[in-house]
């Protein structure tokens, strides 16, 4: 299928990023086009916004394949969308309402300016772990739960999916003989533990909340702590959700912001803060990849992606430190993760390419 047009829209709980790819090129990883389009302030509208970029610099396109973040237990792998598909995301919007709406709205636009006939999926950031065994995905709770549709589902798929490829392609290795943990490190962060190829346990969960300490999420707490901030401190689920997601992890420890840069300019300035919050992250993460540990039985490679993950050698390097009592050195490898090809390459399997 030469010339093959396909656009990625990469949805997250404010911005796209959006690119352009061809088929028929012999380095079909390169866009054509690219850009982002983000809500800087709480009035703007990224979808106006979007339209006309891609009304401006892509005239004509084959397909679109739109990052979908919960897909729940219904959608397993990439979907055509179809009226039952968008019903499907609306559901899930329970979950992430923040991203599955605003990428919904991602569908609607593509519908207006493509018409149709121009077919659009969904790839779903928690397809890449429906592999997940049940000793990994069912909590510790009643176990309705699981019929209830409250298990793990796992994130930042479609980044595991990709870095996992690429890295045996860098080791020269068959995907399916490494054990490898994937550490996608960015505002929000999460690990994969890859084994022949699949996805066994990760450490999201049922929301993008659990797990690792983020930007300004707060990750796994006790959640004795939030009964208590409802029983005795007058909490309602929507104070929960602001603190929990936008005013903890390094913004909450350090005071001073979730950016990574800000908080390593904040400890060379001797803000002891910051340097508690970066020792909390590492500490998380390396506790977290040793927890992954045994549903791999060893570990051939650690994968760093992500903005922090690519971009910050000392948390790296921290985290190697933090892994020393493994024994022999952990291999480590740097893929910058390329979700939007990602997205597009599902796409073009979709219809056979």
């Amino acid at each position: 299928m030469a010339g093959l047009k396909i656009l990625a829209l990469n949805g997250g709980s404010s911005s796209f990023k959006v690119s352009l790819f061809e088929f028929s090129q012999s380095q079909p990883e390169s866009p054509l086009w690219s850009t982002k389009v983000e809500r800087k302030r709480p009035d703007d509208d990224p979808i106006a916004d979007l339209e006309r970029q891609i009304q401006a610099n892509c005239p004509r396109v084959d397909a679109v394949g739109h990052r979908i973040v919960h897909g729940g237990k219904a959608f397993r792998q990439t979907a055509r969308v179809t009226a039952e598909v968008k019903d499907g995301i609306a559901r899930m919007a329970a979950f992430a309402p923040e991203h599955n709406l605003l990428e919904m709205e991602g569908v609607e636009a593509a519908e207006r300016m493509f018409g149709p006939q121009v077919p659009q999926f969904a790839v779903f950031a928690t397809a890449f772990h429906a592999t997940l065994p049940p000793v990994a995905y069912v909590y510790p709770g009643p176990a309705i739960w699981v019929d209830e549709g409250i298990r793990r589902y796992g994130f930042h798929g479609i980044s595991h999916q990709y870095v996992s490829r690429k890295a045996a392609e860098l080791l020269g290795r068959d995907l399916a003989s490494l054990r490898m943990v994937s550490c996608h490190l960015g505002n929000g962060c999460s690990l994969a533990a890859v084994r022949e190829g699949q996805s066994v346990d990760t450490s999201m969960g049922f929301t993008p909340l659990e797990g690792l300490m983020m930007g300004t999420r707060s990750g796994t707490v006790d959640p004795g702590i939030l009964i208590h901030l409802v029983r005795h401190c007058g909490y309602t689920a929507e104070d929960l959700d602001r603190v929990l997601n936008k005013e903890s992890g390094l913004k909450g420890v350090s005071g001073v912001s979730g950016d990574m840069r800000d908080i390593l300019a904040a400890i060379t300035q001797g803000n002891q803060q910051a340097k508690l919050a970066f020792d909390i992250y590492v500490r998380r993460i390396a506790s977290g990849i040793a927890a992954l540990l045994p549903a791999l039985d060893g570990l051939d490679v650690l994968v760093f992606t992500g903005g922090v993950g690519e971009n910050c050698a000392p948390v790296r390097d921290a985290v190697l430190a933090e892994l020393a009592f493994l024994g022999a050195p952990v291999r480590s490898l740097v893929v910058p993760t390329r979700e939007e090809w990602e997205i597009a390459r599902e796409c073009a399997g979709m219809l056979g390419a």
